[in-house]
């Protein structure tokens, strides 16, 4: 057999070519594969916590909740970790006068029209911090009738190491928010003055 008979049989021959494609698409396929799989998992934590917050912040807004918001935080706590033990679970809680008003900043009169506060300039002192804030929302549950924006945040360990190949944090932060109005339950009461300093 010649070297240019032997170079013909190689050439037609093909009992290699599935391994060599298998092992040039592979690592591809497997990375899609597994980043399915991590976004399908951090979907369905986020169902969950969202499912959580939406329940406890409805049973925020009674009066019998309104004195103590700690028992339904760690109702939510509890439920989460339960279905992700690993998990890190935080709070936090804003109260505004309307459904409008939620992530809008203290009204300022802008003496220098340059479009943001500065020091100085006349504010309306929305949330009794004393200070302008570019969120007007004040801290806690509110009193009645308040509008109140809830919000538990999930930090967790992603279950595949398919971000750490590329080059990403292992770890997330899931938020889940809700907005609702708390019962009348007795007189609102309001802390709005105008400070000029």
């Amino acid at each position: 057999m010649t070297r240019a008979t032997v170079f013909r049989r190689l050439r037609r021959d093909q009992r290699g070519n599935t391994i060599v494609e298998f092992a040039l698409t592979a690592p591809l396929f497997l990375i899609v594969v597994f980043g399915i799989l991590d976004f399908s998992w951090q979907y369905y934590a986020k169902l969950e916590l969202q499912g959580v917050v939406n329940a406890a912040a409805r049973a925020a807004t009674l009066e019998g909740n309104a004195l103590s918001q700690t028992a339904l935080d760690n109702d939510v706590r509890r439920k989460v970790l339960n279905v992700f033990p690993q998990g890190e679970v935080t709070f936090a809680r804003k109260s505004y006068d309307s459904f409008s008003e939620v992530g809008d900043p203290e009204a300022f009169t802008d003496a220098n029209n340059n479009g943001s506060y500065d020091s100085g300039e006349c504010f309306e002192d929305v949330n009794g911090n004393a200070s302008w804030d570019s969120d007007r929302g004040q801290t806690g549950n509110g009193g009645a009738e308040d509008v109140v924006l809830y919000t538990a945040s999930l930090r967790i360990n992603r279950v595949l190491p398919v971000w750490k190949f590329l080059g990403q944090s292992q770890q997330s932060t899931l938020v889940a928010s809700t907005v609702l109005r708390n019962q009348p339950y007795n007189a609102a009461t309001s802390t709005k003055q105008v400070i000029c300093s």
